[in-house]
């Protein structure tokens, strides 16, 4: 494993930067999961409507992800933050004060929009001025702040829950504007190049490209089944939104603990080595969370078992990048391509597990997701090192 130079201080003010800004945007996200529940009764969803709700903030990444990757050659990566921040201000403090499940599911939808923007255009601002000997380590760090914006999203979620959804939600209108700020003190990025999807879908043909989006896409689907039907189960099981808060914020610690030792070793034994123990947790959580039927149990399981998921992004981005760096494709565009995976899995999950547990039973969404990790980690075993020790 390659230990570098220190960091100079533009770059530790870049990561800094883009640390904070993939933070708020996770917080915001997955500030939803407690509130699930308390959005159920005051906007009348059903189980079909709760999974949409969850789906709008994937569905807007979804419809922006391209978009957002092709805006960064163009508009630059700085001004394609500035807009993504502009989108997520205004929407989150839109769907604070919202009660009507149209107007819910269309902010969250330009919420999703926002993040798009923001993340093809931070982490492609911060991959192209970070060393490429540190590419994969500063990647990790940016990503570790993002599990701990999933680790306060549920405890703005709560406060949420006690004070009123429209004074917690319009402090985001507050990160926004601050983070706006702060952009223009950083250094700026270097000229983006302007490529189109031609470029881009040619350059999927790279084969950690290609297993990076997939993994970013499981990951997704994961998340999507988990963020409907896990807080729906636990307040089935009488479980409070306290306490459903209390468990996506445990379990997003020890993700972020977990997620520095997978990239320790990626970097000194290859990132398959993490991936295969990610989705053998990960076939195991994905049998266990519906069928635990006592609520002492199943929150120990769903702290413990839910990382499994969350760590594949680390090893999944860095992958992603290495595989846009040799294939000469511009960073935005394949963080974009990112984008798109996460987006479409988390959106198809979302959306398809809800209505999917209402006509079934939530064993068959779970069942479905175990299958998915399963044929990945036998895919993973018979494939060759995809990424060697530096």
């Amino acid at each position: 494993m390659s230990h570098g130079l220190p960091l100079s201080r533009s770059l530790r003010a870049l990561l800094l930067f883009v640390c904070v800004l993939v933070l708020v945007d996770t917080m915001f996200f997955t500030a939803l999961t407690p509130l699930l529940p308390h959005y159920t009764h005051t906007a009348h969803l059903s189980k079909s409507g709760a999974g949409i709700l969850v789906a709008g903030y994937p569905l807007g990444t979804l419809a922006g992800a391209l978009p957002g990757g092709l805006l960064t050659g163009r508009l630059g990566y700085r001004k394609t933050v500035l807009l993504g921040l502009a989108l997520m201000g205004v929407s989150t403090l839109v769907f604070g004060w919202a009660s009507v499940a149209t107007i819910l599911d269309s902010a969250r939808f330009v919420q999703g929009l926002g993040g798009a923007c923001t993340w093809a255009g931070g982490m492609a601002w911060l991959a192209t001025e970070a060393p490429p000997e540190r590419r994969g380590e500063m990647i990790g760090t940016a990503m570790g702040a993002a599990v701990g914006g999933a680790l306060f999203g549920p405890v703005v979620g709560a406060i949420a829950d006690e004070i009123g959804t429209g004074p917690a939600f319009a402090s985001a209108a507050v990160a926004g504007g601050g983070l706006m700020g702060v952009a223009f003190a950083v250094p700026a990025p270097r000229e983006a190049l302007p490529q189109g999807l031609r470029e881009a879908f040619t350059a999927m043909g790279d084969r950690r490209l290609a297993l990076g989006l997939w993994l970013t896409m499981l990951a997704g689907l994961a998340f999507g089944v988990l963020d409907v039907l896990a807080p729906l189960r636990m307040a089935n099981l009488g479980i409070t939104g306290l306490v459903i808060a209390g468990t996506f914020l445990a379990s997003a610690g020890v993700e972020a603990a977990l997620s520095s030792v997978a990239g320790r070793a990626a970097d000194r034994r290859g990132a398959i080595v993490p991936i295969r123990c990610s989705l053998t947790a990960a076939v195991a959580i994905s049998l266990l969370a519906p069928t635990l039927a006592s609520a002492r149990v199943l929150i120990p399981v769903l702290i413990v078992g839910m990382p499994a998921f969350g760590t594949l992004f680390t090893p999944a981005m860095t992958l992603v990048s290495e595989g846009a760096q040799q294939q000469r494709l511009d960073q935005g565009l394949a963080f974009g391509l990112g984008n798109l995976a996460w987006a479409a899995g988390q959106a198809v999950a979302a959306s398809g597990s809800g209505a999917l547990a209402q006509a079934t039973s939530d064993l068959v969404p779970y069942s479905l997701l175990a299958a998915a990790c399963l044929a990945t980690l036998a895919l993973a075993r018979i494939r060759p090192r995809l990424s060697a020790p530096i």
